[in-house]
């Protein structure tokens, strides 16, 4: 009888001990939780700036207060990863420059991915040539 008042005395401190102890590991990071990314489509401003002679131009603006890392992903018509890189800029603005082929639309996806938000913009840069003839009599 004794020894199983023993074995319950035991089990009974070591539950104790476990439950007060699990709110001090949590605050062993400063008692804060950490903070969820955030992302929101606000931040993020696409623009087609126009095209040169070679190119079609987009600007790309990210306004990252929290300077937090995020990825500048850029994809093509078929889903393909044409550009990816990091940054954790707080004002961010790049330019991007597709070449400008004669005859080909294009259908260029931006994303913007912090942690597990992202804000995507998608567009469609479609070409139309106009021919002028001009007739004059001699």
């Amino acid at each position: 009888m004794k020894l199983n008042s023993v074995r319950t005395f035991a089990a009974t401190i070591v539950a104790i001990v476990v439950i007060i102890s699990n709110p001090i590991v949590t605050m062993a990071n400063g008692g804060k939780e950490k903070k969820a990314s955030s992302l929101n489509d606000q931040q993020v401003t696409i623009q087609y700036v126009g095209t040169t002679e070679n190119n079609v131009v987009f600007r790309v603006d990210f306004e990252n207060p929290t300077a937090e890392k995020f990825w500048l992903i850029i994809k093509n018509d078929a889903g393909d990863v044409l550009y990816r890189k990091q940054f954790s800029e707080t004002h961010f603005t790049k330019s991007v420059y597709f070449q400008n082929e004669e005859v080909a639309d294009i259908h260029p996806t931006f994303i913007i991915r912090n942690g597990d938000n992202e804000v995507v913009r998608q567009f469609s840069v479609n070409k139309t040539i106009v021919e002028n003839t001009v007739v004059t009599r001699l």
